[in-house]
């Protein structure tokens, strides 16, 4: 995280003399109070500083890196997720490969006669289905998919970093964000979206450009 030289005087001013009003760390810097006014709420934002009314600004005493972690963690799927591609159970392979390219897409939700997750199917899977010389349309979506309890995946209140660990492990370019309902004496997953490695490294381009002053 960049800070301009005046970012970092202020700082070690009230990691010296804290807790300190804005008044007098503008006294100490023989700029007025407005001016100043600007490089506080950065400071204060981004973590480094705090204040209480009142008393003033003190040291958190956090560096760039812990600052860093904490908005990692802030990320949530939800605030990223984006829609998921389904396809239904009953459906062919060779509908699976129609929806695949027309949807421009690498893994399909696979859903049953209740709308709850029921396989996940990939490019992979499609392709070694084509490869083979069975009429495509003939051949069931779920004769090929992934299916429950094998599935990774994901909530909406898990962080990116979380996710973005399991897309590692697990060797997989997608997951679905499920959200758990009943199904009689069962658990079923109702389909919400889906992140993938796109979505992780968006959020990670944005929160390069969040922390950079």
């Amino acid at each position: 995280m960049e800070l301009t030289k005046r970012q970092q005087l202020i700082i070690e001013i009230v990691k010296g003399d804290g807790p300190i009003t804005g008044e007098q760390i503008a006294e100490r810097l023989s700029l007025t109070r407005a001016t100043l006014r600007p490089d506080l709420a950065i400071l204060t934002m981004t973590g480094f500083l705090d204040a209480r009314p009142r008393v003033g600004y003190f040291y958190t005493g956090k560096d760039s890196n812990q600052l860093i972690k904490e908005e990692v963690r802030r990320k949530v799927v939800k605030d990223y997720k984006a829609p998921p591609i389904i396809i239904k159970e009953s459906s062919s392979v060779y509908d699976g490969i129609c929806t695949l390219f027309l949807e421009d897409v690498g893994t399909l939700f696979v859903t049953n006669a209740a709308g709850h997750l029921a396989g996940v199917v990939s490019r992979k899977d499609l392709l070694r289905a084509a490869l083979g010389k069975q009429n495509l349309e003939d051949v069931p979506i779920s004769i090929i998919m992934t299916r429950m309890p094998n599935i990774v995946t994901c909530e909406p209140e898990e962080t990116l970093l979380e996710v973005a660990k399991k897309l590692i492990d697990y060797q997989i370019d997608s997951l679905p964000v499920v959200r758990k309902v009943s199904n009689g004496s069962k658990t079923a997953y109702e389909v919400l979206g889906r992140v993938t490695k796109t979505t992780i490294t968006r959020g990670f381009v944005e929160l390069g450009s969040e922390v950079t002053v």
